[in-house]
């Protein structure tokens, strides 16, 4: 009966969890199959698929698809199809034909192969135990997803991961301060959705400098491997999708935007989550919308979740932040107009949550109560407000009510479901920036130019035109001005040997001795030129790190500048060193040149001024004495205090001052005033930003409670004592050969006996170096994190829960107070409830076991012995010797399986009780709340609501559905002292 037919019914031996599976067609390549339950299809290989046929035998119970069972007599073979004959409930004899099964039926393993003799090792048993027990606390811990990857348990990140990643098909604009971890963030929502199964396909849209950045932190944090897509990859695909090509794909922006055709091919695609970096550079207008924005607002329209990074959400003004919104809800955004309207009223909810924001316990005063009523205006907030006021309350009371009321405050107003932004000033424990200025003489080549543009107007239109560089660039980058003016005789000698800030920067290096020292220049002959410089003026080899390098090449010059034994010293960057790349482990700053927007500036000086940074910023800025870059750097240092701390106002005043500014480079007088103005409004919009949105933002970005739950949770799993134990046991099983390292490190190889396919561990290759301390793994890269979460443990528990490994012993049990030869039954019982992943079920009802040992008289031994100190003082016995003890006994053995399964039914209702009293308080009260809010705040979308009653729905009904399933059956029987 191994031949395929349609109709017959099958199970997957790697996914016992999908149930009875149909076979839909087949033919001599593959075989197609169904599994209802789980609403689920797979294709295997007709050769070696992954299946085992389903075939009941006399005295079995089986189940139709209309939910009548019958007791199995016979059976009969009809065109490969079997017909199982039989009596119902009733007693009437009838036929069922194996395509009418019902497909949440199970097929019992472990009872068909215990009484055919076939037995596992002891520990195996031990091992399948332990992995049931251990999956089932471990799902329901509230950080799964949140503990596994390689990351600091910074509060705002793993708060907005938690809430984000609970979510019904999160939509959410993350837009962290440069250095707060946007990048981790998403790689922790992206980590939750799989593992909890309600994602398996992503889509990862990154500018081209990033992919390979994206590729290794994926990989290296969270043990994520993507597939990175780009046009010579999709050539190799021939004539088939090529985002088809993997689950997890990344692409560069700047290959998908510029490919209509390959935009068409991803939008083919089914994805779970669209994930968007840099999210400021898709180009809109409510005139123009760029291809970019485009591309990506068909993916948006047609994939459940969206995810959209920036650092800068106002860079290009509010209708580029609009733009970004309705990206994520274009129902909900539609109007420009209707979005500036409603800015304005946030400043009375954030004046009304400072109002709640005492510390002490005294009544509120009249001003106080006014702010508050202003905005509470529904009758639970009204009610709540009225508690507060009220004396007579007591002060847990109103405690309590002023903590309610100032979550009904943060939820029903304002962006922040929608878009979460942390500030410095938020979040904290940011170094210092420290500003080091050097004036310096202006060489001669560049003071010709300048002096005879403060003389003659017209010679800046004459300039523009022969170097073809735009205003103010000709005056702010002389160099650049000189290379552009590369045919005027006097011009014959390269500008670096001239510019006295080459020979500076060759000072500071020797006065910084071993320190790393990141360089920026604004574009790439001058990034090639300073290295150039160094080079031939000092001996000092500095990589140049520019846009027209490939990406293999970036990444190489990154390591160089990374590797504190071997590594360079100094690495050299044009503009695009200053976005998207992480350089935390260096504190020297050298802006060569300056840019002319101040969101430029703060991307500069967030490479290094990140989460992670332990020493203060040393920003060096080298000037030319009475320049246009003097003046440009006292606009920035006097007018916005931009080298002090972000402050994510530079855009508002580059597009007040920016023009101006530009006309007063070689104006003292008229710069004197621009500053003063400039001054005057960054005070003022500091005032208003306080008060408006971005406190609101602020207050939401990260709930300090919730995020202190979320890391204790994460705590407990870093704690947990019985990882280490379940590991040895685990590795020692699947042939993992494990060495002590010392300092908490072990080194995993794979043994002669080795089992195929575990992650990371390749026959004939080294393995690799592992600790479980989350501190060592931080400090090492090249050290793996184990934890419950890393595919190794996740794999080794799949195969264990998902296959027959362990599920059926024998021992020898040798006892004073027993007779030899007497005979006991452990049997393992777990719940069944097959659903869709995306429901999440184990978070409420994951695999739950159930144990029942039993004596041969029937008699239930559970509560009086112990499954450790049972098994501590059992012995093994030979294969040869257990199968013909389990023949000699095969009836009553089927008596006491019989037995079992009704003692074991008597625990059920207790579970499926337990589960939905969970699962009810958990979604009854979201929907509540979200039902609540949806009258408030339009943020919160109607099918979002819809999705989690269809969800609370299918839940209740899948749970209420629960079966109990044989999982592992030990056979124990006494012996003497000289029996073995």
């Amino acid at each position: 009966m191994s031949d395929f037919s349609p109709g017959q019914r099958w199970i997957s031996d790697g996914e016992a969890e999908l149930g009875l599976g149909t076979i839909l067609n087949c033919d001599a390549r593959s075989v197609t199959v169904l599994f209802g339950a789980s609403q689920e299809t797979r294709t295997y290989s007709a050769r070696q698929a992954p299946l085992t046929r389903v075939a009941f035998a006399s005295g079995d119970r089986i189940q139709a698809a209309e939910g009548w069972q019958m007791t199995v007599d016979d059976t009969k073979e009809v065109d490969g199809l079997i017909i199982y004959i039989g009596e119902d409930d009733a007693g009437e004899l009838c036929e069922l034909p194996e395509a009418r099964l019902s497909d949440s039926m199970q097929f019992n393993q472990a009872r068909d192969r215990l009484l055919t003799g076939q037995v596992d090792r002891n520990d195996w048993f031990d091992l399948r135990f332990r992995t049931l027990h251990h999956h089932h606390r471990i799902e329901q811990n509230p950080a799964l997803g949140l503990a596994g990857p390689r990351i600091d348990l910074i509060p705002h990140q793993l708060y907005i991961a938690d809430e984000v990643a609970s979510r019904q098909a999160p939509r959410v604009l993350l837009a962290d301060e440069v250095g707060l971890g946007k990048t981790i963030e998403a790689g922790l929502i992206l980590h939750r959705l799989l593992l909890t199964g309600r994602a398996e396909r992503a889509l990862i849209l990154v500018p081209a400098s990033l992919t390979h950045q994206w590729l290794v932190e994926l990989l290296r944090r969270f043990s994520l491997s993507v597939t990175l897509l780009d046009e010579q990859q999709s050539q190799a695909n021939g004539d088939s999708n090529p985002f088809e090509s993997g689950q997890l794909v990344l692409a560069s922006q700047d290959w998908l935007f510029a490919n209509p055709s390959r935009q068409a091919q991803a939008q083919a695609c089914e994805w779970d989550l669209l994930i968007v970096d840099e999210a400021h550079h898709l180009s809109w207008s409510e005139d123009d919308v760029g291809p970019g924005y485009a591309c990506v607002e068909r993916l948006a329209a047609t994939t459940a979740g969206l995810l959209l990074l920036t650092a800068t959400p106002e860079q290009m003004g509010l209708a580029s932040h609009f733009a970004r919104l309705r990206l994520l809800d274009p129902e909900r955004y539609v109007s420009l107009e209707t979005f500036r309207e409603e800015e304005q009223g946030y400043v009375a909810v954030a004046e009304a949550i400072d109002a709640l924001e005492t510390d002490d316990d005294s009544d509120l005063d009249a001003a106080a109560r006014d702010a508050i009523g202003a905005v509470a205006d529904d009758g639970d907030s009204q009610a709540l407000l009225a508690t507060l006021s009220n004396a007579e309350y007591g002060v847990e009371q109103r405690a309590a009510a002023k903590a309610q009321l100032r979550e009904q405050l943060l939820d029903r107003h304002g962006t922040g479901r929608v878009m979460f932004r942390n500030s410095r000033r938020h979040v904290g424990g940011f170094p210092e920036r420290r500003l080091h200025t050097t004036r310096l003489e202006l060489p001669s080549s560049y003071r010709r130019v300048l002096r005879r543009l403060e003389r003659d107007e017209d010679y800046l239109d004459e300039l523009l035109i022969e170097t073809g560089l735009d205003h103010p660039e000709v005056m702010i980058y002389l160099d650049g001005m000189y290379q552009a003016l590369s045919d005027d005789p006097l011009n014959a000698e390269p500008w670096w040997q001239f510019d006295p800030r080459v020979t500076w920067l060759l000072e500071q290096l020797t006065d910084m001795g071993s320190d790393k020292v990141l360089v920026i220049a604004h574009d790439r002959e001058t990034a090639q030129g300073v290295a150039d410089g160094l080079r031939v003026l000092g001996g000092v080899q500095a990589p140049v790190f520019h846009e027209d390098l490939s990406l293999v090449e970036r990444d190489r010059a990154a390591a160089a500048f990374a590797d504190d034994e071997d590594g360079c010293q100094v690495l050299v960057c044009s503009e695009i060193g200053s976005e998207g790349r992480n350089f935390q482990f260096c504190r020297h700053l050298v802006m060569f040149d300056l840019p002319l927007h101040p969101d430029q500036l703060e991307q500069r000086i967030g490479r290094l001024d990140r989460i992670g940074q332990r020493h203060a910023i040393e920003i060096h800025v080298p000037v030319f004495a009475d320049s246009p870059g003097e003046k440009l750097l006292r606009w920035y240092e006097e007018g916005m205090s931009a080298f002090a701390a972000p402050h994510g106002l530079g855009n508002e005043l580059f597009d007040a001052f920016g023009d101006d500014l530009a006309e007063s480079l070689l104006d003292n007088d008229a710069l004197d005033e621009i500053i003063a103005e400039t001054r005057a409004l960054f005070d003022a919009k500091l005032v208003e930003r306080d008060a408006g949105r971005n406190r609101l933002l602020e207050l939401n970005a990260c709930r300090g409670e919730r995020a202190d739950d979320v890391i204790a949770a994460v705590a407990e799993l870093d704690d947990d004592r019985a990882l280490p134990r379940y590991l040895d046991q685990a590795l020692d099983i699947f042939g993992v050969d494990s060495r002590d390292l010392g300092n908490g490190l072990t080194l995993l190889q794979p043994g002669q006996h080795m089992l195929d396919g575990l992650p990371g561990l390749v026959k004939g290759e080294e393995g690799f170096t592992a600790t479980t301390s989350r501190q060592r793994a931080l400090s090492r890269d090249d050290v793996q994190r184990l934890s419950w979460e890393h595919p190794l443990l996740r794999e080794m528990m799949g195969r264990i829960l998902d296959g027959a490994m362990g599920n059926t012993a024998l021992a020898l049990l040798k006892h004073p107070a027993i007779p030899a030869g007497r005979l006991m039954a452990e049997l393992v019982f777990r719940t069944h409830c097959p659903a869709p992943k995306r429901l999440h079920l184990n978070r409420f009802l994951p695999p739950t076991a159930v144990r029942v040992l039993l004596d041969e008289s029937g008699a239930n031994l559970t509560a009086k012995v112990s499954f450790t100190g049972l098994s501590k003082n059992l012995m093994k016995v030979k294969k040869a010797v257990a199968r013909d003890l389990i023949k000699s006994r095969h009836d009553q053995l089927r008596e006491l399986i019989e037995r079992a399964e009704n003692e074991a039914q008597c625990e059920l209702p207790s579970i499926v009780e337990a589960a939905q009293t969970r699962m009810r308080k958990n979604l009854d009260a979201e929907l509540t709340r979200l039902e609540a809010l949806a009258k408030r705040n339009p943020s919160v979308r109607e099918d979002e609501i819809e999705a989690l009653r269809q969800e609370r729905h299918a839940l209740d009904s899948a749970i209420e559905g629960t079966q109990l399933r044989l999982d592992a059956v030990r056979v124990i029987v006494t012996v003497d002292d000289d029996s073995r």
